[in-house]
Protein backbone atom coordinates (compact mmCIF):
# COMPACT_ATOMS: atom_id res chain seq x y z
CA UNK A 1 0.00 0.00 0.00
CA UNK A 2 0.94 3.48 -1.13
CA UNK A 3 -0.73 4.73 1.93
CA UNK A 4 -1.43 2.02 4.82
CA UNK A 5 -4.61 2.28 6.83
CA UNK A 6 -2.36 2.92 9.71
CA UNK A 7 1.30 3.03 11.55
CA UNK A 8 2.16 3.29 14.92
CA UNK A 9 4.47 5.65 15.52
CA UNK A 10 7.02 4.13 17.87
CA UNK A 11 10.73 5.66 18.04
CA UNK A 12 13.79 4.98 19.42
CA UNK A 13 12.94 6.20 23.03
CA UNK A 14 10.38 3.71 23.03
CA UNK A 15 12.45 0.41 21.79
CA UNK A 16 15.10 1.49 24.71
CA UNK A 17 12.35 1.24 27.34
CA UNK A 18 11.21 -1.87 26.47
CA UNK A 19 15.36 -3.22 26.33
CA UNK A 20 15.32 -1.63 29.48
CA UNK A 21 12.38 -3.35 30.83
CA UNK A 22 13.62 -6.80 29.29
CA UNK A 23 17.03 -6.08 30.79
CA UNK A 24 15.54 -5.62 34.28
CA UNK A 25 14.66 -9.31 34.95
CA UNK A 26 11.15 -8.20 35.12
CA UNK A 27 8.50 -8.46 32.60
CA UNK A 28 5.20 -9.24 34.30
CA UNK A 29 3.18 -6.27 36.00
CA UNK A 30 5.24 -4.55 38.33
CA UNK A 31 7.11 -1.02 38.71
CA UNK A 32 6.79 -0.25 35.02
CA UNK A 33 2.77 -1.11 35.23
CA UNK A 34 1.92 0.77 38.65
CA UNK A 35 4.36 3.87 36.80
CA UNK A 36 2.36 3.90 34.10
CA UNK A 37 -1.12 3.74 36.49
CA UNK A 38 0.19 6.72 38.02
CA UNK A 39 0.92 9.10 35.20
CA UNK A 40 -2.22 8.32 33.12
CA UNK A 41 -4.43 8.95 36.40
CA UNK A 42 -2.31 12.03 36.73
CA UNK A 43 -2.17 13.07 32.75
CA UNK A 44 -6.19 12.69 32.33
CA UNK A 45 -6.90 14.21 35.75
CA UNK A 46 -8.47 11.05 37.40
CA UNK A 47 -7.83 9.79 41.14
CA UNK A 48 -7.42 5.97 40.07
CA UNK A 49 -6.21 4.20 37.10
CA UNK A 50 -5.90 0.37 36.54
CA UNK A 51 -3.72 -0.84 33.61
CA UNK A 52 -5.10 -3.69 31.77
CA UNK A 53 -4.57 -6.01 28.93
CA UNK A 54 -7.24 -4.20 27.08
CA UNK A 55 -9.76 -1.78 26.58
CA UNK A 56 -12.21 -4.99 26.71
CA UNK A 57 -11.08 -5.95 29.85
CA UNK A 58 -11.09 -2.62 31.28
CA UNK A 59 -15.23 -2.65 30.06
CA UNK A 60 -15.67 -5.79 31.55
CA UNK A 61 -14.46 -5.20 34.93
CA UNK A 62 -16.28 -1.91 35.12
CA UNK A 63 -19.79 -3.73 34.23
CA UNK A 64 -18.59 -6.16 37.01
CA UNK A 65 -16.98 -3.01 39.40
CA UNK A 66 -21.24 -1.31 38.92
CA UNK A 67 -22.56 -4.95 39.77
CA UNK A 68 -24.00 -6.02 36.44
CA UNK A 69 -26.15 -9.48 36.91
CA UNK A 70 -27.54 -11.74 35.25
CA UNK A 71 -30.79 -10.49 32.97
CA UNK A 72 -30.19 -6.82 34.13
CA UNK A 73 -30.01 -4.50 31.15
CA UNK A 74 -27.63 -2.06 29.59
CA UNK A 75 -27.63 0.39 27.15
CA UNK A 76 -25.21 0.44 24.47
CA UNK A 77 -25.09 2.32 21.15
CA UNK A 78 -25.67 0.37 18.21
CA UNK A 79 -22.44 2.36 16.49
CA UNK A 80 -19.77 1.03 18.02
CA UNK A 81 -17.21 -2.18 18.27
CA UNK A 82 -18.36 -5.49 19.15
CA UNK A 83 -16.32 -4.95 22.76
CA UNK A 84 -18.96 -2.13 24.01
CA UNK A 85 -21.65 -4.83 23.70
CA UNK A 86 -19.93 -8.20 24.24
CA UNK A 87 -18.91 -7.94 27.40
CA UNK A 88 -22.78 -7.23 28.63
CA UNK A 89 -23.33 -10.70 27.19
CA UNK A 90 -20.66 -11.79 29.99
CA UNK A 91 -22.71 -11.77 32.74
CA UNK A 92 -25.72 -13.28 30.79
CA UNK A 93 -27.31 -9.42 30.64
CA UNK A 94 -28.62 -7.97 27.60
CA UNK A 95 -27.44 -4.99 26.14
CA UNK A 96 -30.37 -2.50 24.79
CA UNK A 97 -29.34 -0.85 21.84
CA UNK A 98 -29.38 3.03 21.19
CA UNK A 99 -29.83 4.71 17.73
CA UNK A 100 -26.90 7.30 16.91
CA UNK A 101 -26.67 10.69 16.42
CA UNK A 102 -26.92 11.56 12.73
CA UNK A 103 -24.21 13.93 13.18
CA UNK A 104 -21.09 12.87 15.68
CA UNK A 105 -22.27 9.17 15.18
CA UNK A 106 -22.31 9.19 19.73
CA UNK A 107 -25.28 7.94 21.13
CA UNK A 108 -28.34 9.45 20.87
CA UNK A 109 -29.33 10.88 24.44
CA UNK A 110 -32.78 11.40 23.19
CA UNK A 111 -33.47 8.49 21.68
CA UNK A 112 -31.87 6.67 25.12
CA UNK A 113 -34.42 8.64 26.96
CA UNK A 114 -37.17 7.41 25.03
CA UNK A 115 -36.04 3.73 26.10
CA UNK A 116 -35.40 4.22 29.38
CA UNK A 117 -39.44 5.66 29.47
CA UNK A 118 -40.31 2.68 27.84
CA UNK A 119 -38.68 -0.02 29.80
CA UNK A 120 -39.74 1.73 33.27
CA UNK A 121 -43.32 1.52 31.47
CA UNK A 122 -42.94 -2.18 30.67
CA UNK A 123 -44.05 -1.51 27.26
CA UNK A 124 -41.22 -2.92 23.99
CA UNK A 125 -38.39 -0.86 23.57
CA UNK A 126 -35.76 -1.25 21.18
CA UNK A 127 -36.56 -5.01 20.50
CA UNK A 128 -36.07 -5.87 23.70
CA UNK A 129 -39.81 -6.77 25.60
CA UNK A 130 -40.45 -7.48 29.34
CA UNK A 131 -40.63 -8.50 31.77
CA UNK A 132 -37.45 -6.78 32.22
CA UNK A 133 -34.40 -7.01 34.72
CA UNK A 134 -33.20 -4.06 36.61
CA UNK A 135 -31.04 -0.93 34.22
CA UNK A 136 -27.80 -0.88 35.37
CA UNK A 137 -25.80 0.82 33.26
CA UNK A 138 -25.30 3.01 29.87
CA UNK A 139 -21.94 2.84 27.99
CA UNK A 140 -21.64 5.99 25.82
CA UNK A 141 -18.86 5.23 23.31
CA UNK A 142 -16.96 8.35 22.17
CA UNK A 143 -16.86 7.83 18.07
CA UNK A 144 -13.64 8.55 16.30
CA UNK A 145 -12.53 10.57 19.71
CA UNK A 146 -14.83 13.52 19.85
CA UNK A 147 -16.77 12.94 23.12
CA UNK A 148 -20.71 12.00 23.25
CA UNK A 149 -22.74 14.42 24.57
CA UNK A 150 -21.72 13.67 28.49
CA UNK A 151 -23.54 16.39 30.01
CA UNK A 152 -27.26 14.85 29.10
CA UNK A 153 -26.04 11.42 29.47
CA UNK A 154 -24.95 12.19 33.21
CA UNK A 155 -28.64 13.96 34.06
CA UNK A 156 -30.06 10.75 32.13
CA UNK A 157 -28.36 8.60 34.02
CA UNK A 158 -29.06 10.36 37.54
CA UNK A 159 -32.95 10.37 36.97
CA UNK A 160 -32.76 6.64 36.21
CA UNK A 161 -29.97 5.68 38.90
CA UNK A 162 -27.88 3.72 36.19
CA UNK A 163 -24.11 3.87 36.15
CA UNK A 164 -21.74 5.78 33.26
CA UNK A 165 -19.46 3.67 31.84
CA UNK A 166 -17.88 5.68 28.67
CA UNK A 167 -15.93 3.45 26.57
CA UNK A 168 -12.98 5.95 25.76
CA UNK A 169 -11.35 3.54 23.18
CA UNK A 170 -10.64 6.21 20.69
CA UNK A 171 -10.48 9.37 22.86
CA UNK A 172 -6.84 10.52 24.45
CA UNK A 173 -7.08 13.10 24.80
CA UNK A 174 -10.39 14.88 23.86
CA UNK A 175 -12.37 17.63 26.05
CA UNK A 176 -15.40 18.41 26.08
CA UNK A 177 -17.33 21.52 27.64
CA UNK A 178 -21.12 22.73 28.04
CA UNK A 179 -20.74 25.94 26.29
CA UNK A 180 -18.69 28.66 25.37
CA UNK A 181 -17.40 30.27 28.81
CA UNK A 182 -17.60 26.96 30.22
CA UNK A 183 -13.82 24.98 31.79
CA UNK A 184 -12.84 22.45 29.62
CA UNK A 185 -12.90 18.59 30.87
CA UNK A 186 -10.85 15.71 29.97
CA UNK A 187 -11.65 12.26 28.80
CA UNK A 188 -11.45 10.34 32.14
CA UNK A 189 -13.11 12.71 34.38
CA UNK A 190 -16.93 12.85 33.45
CA UNK A 191 -18.19 9.17 34.37
CA UNK A 192 -18.14 6.81 37.35
CA UNK A 193 -15.60 4.70 35.15
CA UNK A 194 -14.04 5.49 31.79
CA UNK A 195 -11.95 2.88 29.68
CA UNK A 196 -9.54 3.25 27.13
CA UNK A 197 -7.54 1.71 24.55
CA UNK A 198 -4.09 1.26 23.80
CA UNK A 199 -4.40 -0.90 20.45
CA UNK A 200 -1.87 -0.86 17.96
CA UNK A 201 -3.93 1.68 16.10
CA UNK A 202 -4.95 4.08 19.14
CA UNK A 203 -4.44 7.63 19.96
CA UNK A 204 -1.61 6.03 22.14
CA UNK A 205 -0.25 2.59 22.14
CA UNK A 206 1.26 -0.54 23.90
CA UNK A 207 0.61 -2.73 21.26
CA UNK A 208 -2.09 -4.33 23.27
CA UNK A 209 -3.69 -2.94 26.31
CA UNK A 210 -5.83 -0.54 28.03
CA UNK A 211 -6.76 1.49 31.01
CA UNK A 212 -9.84 2.06 33.40
CA UNK A 213 -10.41 5.52 35.16
CA UNK A 214 -12.15 6.17 38.49
CA UNK A 215 -12.23 9.00 40.97
CA UNK A 216 -14.05 5.93 43.05
CA UNK A 217 -12.28 4.01 45.67
CA UNK A 218 -14.52 1.01 45.77
CA UNK A 219 -14.71 0.87 41.91
CA UNK A 220 -10.50 0.68 41.60
CA UNK A 221 -9.83 -1.49 44.42
CA UNK A 222 -12.27 -3.96 42.79
CA UNK A 223 -11.18 -3.69 39.04
CA UNK A 224 -7.80 -4.20 40.50
CA UNK A 225 -8.54 -7.45 42.52
CA UNK A 226 -10.36 -8.91 39.94
CA UNK A 227 -7.90 -8.09 37.47
CA UNK A 228 -5.45 -10.84 38.02
CA UNK A 229 -7.71 -13.98 39.28
CA UNK A 230 -8.87 -12.46 42.76
CA UNK A 231 -5.53 -12.46 44.24
CA UNK A 232 -5.09 -10.72 47.56
CA UNK A 233 -1.55 -9.95 46.47
CA UNK A 234 -0.16 -9.40 42.71
CA UNK A 235 3.48 -11.01 42.15
CA UNK A 236 5.04 -7.85 42.66
CA UNK A 237 3.90 -7.25 46.03
CA UNK A 238 4.81 -10.88 46.97
CA UNK A 239 8.16 -11.16 45.56
CA UNK A 240 9.57 -7.96 46.79
CA UNK A 241 12.29 -7.69 49.14
CA UNK A 242 9.16 -7.13 51.74
CA UNK A 243 6.81 -9.49 50.28
CA UNK A 244 5.34 -12.52 51.51
CA UNK A 245 4.71 -15.78 49.25
CA UNK A 246 1.32 -15.98 50.84
CA UNK A 247 -1.75 -14.83 49.16
CA UNK A 248 -5.48 -15.98 49.17
CA UNK A 249 -7.93 -15.80 46.40
CA UNK A 250 -10.95 -13.79 47.32
CA UNK A 251 -12.97 -13.63 44.35
CA UNK A 252 -13.48 -15.50 41.15
CA UNK A 253 -11.44 -12.92 39.30
CA UNK A 254 -10.03 -13.05 35.38
CA UNK A 255 -6.34 -12.33 34.21
CA UNK A 256 -6.33 -9.16 32.46
CA UNK A 257 -3.17 -7.84 33.86
CA UNK A 258 -0.84 -5.42 31.75
CA UNK A 259 2.89 -6.39 31.34
CA UNK A 260 5.39 -4.15 32.15
CA UNK A 261 7.17 -4.62 28.88
CA UNK A 262 3.70 -2.85 27.28
CA UNK A 263 3.38 -0.14 30.10
CA UNK A 264 7.57 0.67 29.45
CA UNK A 265 6.46 1.35 26.12
CA UNK A 266 2.84 3.26 27.41
CA UNK A 267 5.16 5.62 29.52
CA UNK A 268 6.57 6.53 26.62
CA UNK A 269 3.51 7.17 24.44
CA UNK A 270 1.60 9.01 26.88
CA UNK A 271 4.72 11.29 27.67
CA UNK A 272 4.25 11.94 24.05
CA UNK A 273 0.70 12.48 23.72
CA UNK A 274 0.42 15.85 23.38
CA UNK A 275 2.45 15.64 20.24
CA UNK A 276 1.01 12.76 18.97
CA UNK A 277 -2.36 14.51 19.12
CA UNK A 278 -1.18 17.74 17.52
CA UNK A 279 -0.12 15.60 14.35
CA UNK A 280 -3.50 13.75 14.55
CA UNK A 281 -5.34 17.20 14.05
CA UNK A 282 -2.91 18.36 11.33
CA UNK A 283 -4.11 15.50 9.56
CA UNK A 284 -6.99 16.25 9.81
CA UNK A 285 -6.71 20.10 8.99
CA UNK A 286 -5.16 18.35 5.75
CA UNK A 287 -7.94 16.24 4.86
CA UNK A 288 -10.17 18.98 5.46
CA UNK A 289 -8.40 21.31 2.64
CA UNK A 290 -7.93 18.66 0.43
CA UNK A 291 -10.87 16.90 0.45
CA UNK A 292 -13.12 20.08 0.38
CA UNK A 293 -13.65 20.48 -3.48
CA UNK A 294 -14.74 17.05 -4.51
CA UNK A 295 -18.11 16.26 -4.70
CA UNK A 296 -20.59 13.79 -3.08
CA UNK A 297 -18.55 13.43 0.37
CA UNK A 298 -19.63 14.79 3.70
CA UNK A 299 -16.25 15.45 6.17
CA UNK A 300 -16.55 15.00 9.85
CA UNK A 301 -16.76 18.06 11.89
CA UNK A 302 -15.23 19.17 15.21
CA UNK A 303 -17.95 20.46 18.04
CA UNK A 304 -17.43 23.93 19.06
CA UNK A 305 -17.53 22.35 22.50
CA UNK A 306 -15.57 20.08 22.12
CA UNK A 307 -11.75 19.16 21.08
CA UNK A 308 -11.42 15.57 19.11
CA UNK A 309 -9.00 13.13 19.24
CA UNK A 310 -8.82 12.59 15.73
CA UNK A 311 -8.28 9.02 15.89
CA UNK A 312 -10.37 8.06 12.83
CA UNK A 313 -10.93 10.29 10.01
CA UNK A 314 -14.72 8.68 8.74
CA UNK A 315 -15.68 10.21 5.74
CA UNK A 316 -19.99 9.92 4.35
CA UNK A 317 -20.51 9.10 0.95
CA UNK A 318 -23.36 11.00 -1.13
CA UNK A 319 -25.02 7.47 -2.77
CA UNK A 320 -26.92 9.66 -5.20
CA UNK A 321 -23.11 11.11 -6.32
CA UNK A 322 -21.61 7.64 -5.90
CA UNK A 323 -23.71 5.33 -7.46
CA UNK A 324 -21.11 2.54 -7.47
CA UNK A 325 -21.87 2.36 -3.84
CA UNK A 326 -19.75 2.06 -0.71
CA UNK A 327 -17.66 -0.98 -1.44
CA UNK A 328 -17.01 -0.48 -5.12
CA UNK A 329 -15.00 3.04 -3.73
CA UNK A 330 -13.06 0.93 -1.21
CA UNK A 331 -11.94 -1.41 -3.56
CA UNK A 332 -11.26 1.90 -6.11
CA UNK A 333 -8.90 2.92 -3.34
CA UNK A 334 -7.15 -0.42 -2.49
CA UNK A 335 -6.48 -0.68 -6.76
CA UNK A 336 -4.73 2.91 -6.25
CA UNK A 337 -2.81 1.99 -3.19
CA UNK A 338 -4.98 3.13 -0.61
CA UNK A 339 -6.13 1.23 2.60
CA UNK A 340 -9.54 2.55 4.24
CA UNK A 341 -11.80 0.68 6.53
CA UNK A 342 -15.61 1.11 7.47
CA UNK A 343 -16.17 2.19 11.18
CA UNK A 344 -19.01 0.41 11.53
CA UNK A 345 -21.80 -2.47 10.34
CA UNK A 346 -24.52 -1.17 13.44
CA UNK A 347 -24.52 -3.55 16.36
CA UNK A 348 -27.91 -4.66 15.62
CA UNK A 349 -27.44 -5.31 12.11
CA UNK A 350 -25.05 -8.30 12.98
CA UNK A 351 -25.49 -12.05 12.94
CA UNK A 352 -25.24 -12.44 16.32
CA UNK A 353 -27.62 -10.05 18.01
CA UNK A 354 -29.72 -9.82 15.04
CA UNK A 355 -31.05 -13.30 15.75
CA UNK A 356 -30.81 -13.57 19.79
CA UNK A 357 -32.91 -10.32 20.15
CA UNK A 358 -34.91 -10.46 16.75
CA UNK A 359 -33.64 -6.96 15.71
CA UNK A 360 -34.90 -5.61 12.19
CA UNK A 361 -33.15 -2.49 10.56
CA UNK A 362 -36.13 -0.15 11.12
CA UNK A 363 -35.86 -0.11 14.87
CA UNK A 364 -32.07 2.14 14.81
CA UNK A 365 -32.98 3.90 11.52
CA UNK A 366 -30.33 6.56 11.70
CA UNK A 367 -27.52 3.90 12.40
CA UNK A 368 -28.91 1.62 9.55
CA UNK A 369 -29.04 5.35 7.45
CA UNK A 370 -25.62 5.81 7.81
CA UNK A 371 -23.94 2.16 6.94
CA UNK A 372 -24.04 2.00 3.59
CA UNK A 373 -22.22 5.33 3.45
CA UNK A 374 -19.52 4.93 5.74
CA UNK A 375 -15.48 5.18 5.21
CA UNK A 376 -12.93 5.36 6.63
CA UNK A 377 -9.70 7.11 5.25
CA UNK A 378 -6.30 6.67 6.62
CA UNK A 379 -4.61 8.53 9.27
CA UNK A 380 -2.09 8.51 11.39
CA UNK A 381 0.66 10.69 12.89
CA UNK A 382 3.39 10.14 9.80
CA UNK A 383 1.02 11.16 7.53
CA UNK A 384 2.50 13.37 5.15
CA UNK A 385 1.10 16.25 3.27
CA UNK A 386 1.67 14.32 -0.13
CA UNK A 387 0.26 11.40 1.89
CA UNK A 388 -2.61 12.65 2.34
CA UNK A 389 -2.72 14.30 -1.31
CA UNK A 390 -2.32 11.34 -2.73
CA UNK A 391 -5.37 10.03 -0.83
CA UNK A 392 -7.38 12.74 -2.24
CA UNK A 393 -6.15 12.16 -5.89
CA UNK A 394 -7.63 8.53 -5.89
CA UNK A 395 -10.90 9.52 -4.69
CA UNK A 396 -10.81 12.11 -7.41
CA UNK A 397 -9.86 9.22 -10.13
CA UNK A 398 -13.01 7.21 -9.16
CA UNK A 399 -15.16 10.21 -10.13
Amino acid sequence: MKVPFFKPTIGEEEIAAVVTCLRSGWLTTGAQTREFEAEFARYVGAKHAVALNSCTAALHLALEAVGLQRGELVLVPTMTFAATAEVVRYFDAVPVFVDCDPRTQCIDVAAAARTLEQIAAGQPAAGVFGPYGRVRAIIPMHYAGQMADVDAVNALAATHGISVIEDAAHTLPAFTRTNGSAPWRAVGTTAAITCFSFYANKCITTGEGGMAVTDDDTYADRMRLMSLHGMSKDAWKRYTAAGSWYYEIVAPGFKYNLTDIASAIGRVQLARAEELWEARRAVAAMYEVALAGIPGLERPTEDANRRHSWHLYSIRLDLEVWTKGRDAFIDGLKERGVASSVHWQPLHMQPYYRQAYALTTQLFPVAAGLWPRLVTLPLYPGMTRDDVELVADAIRSLQ
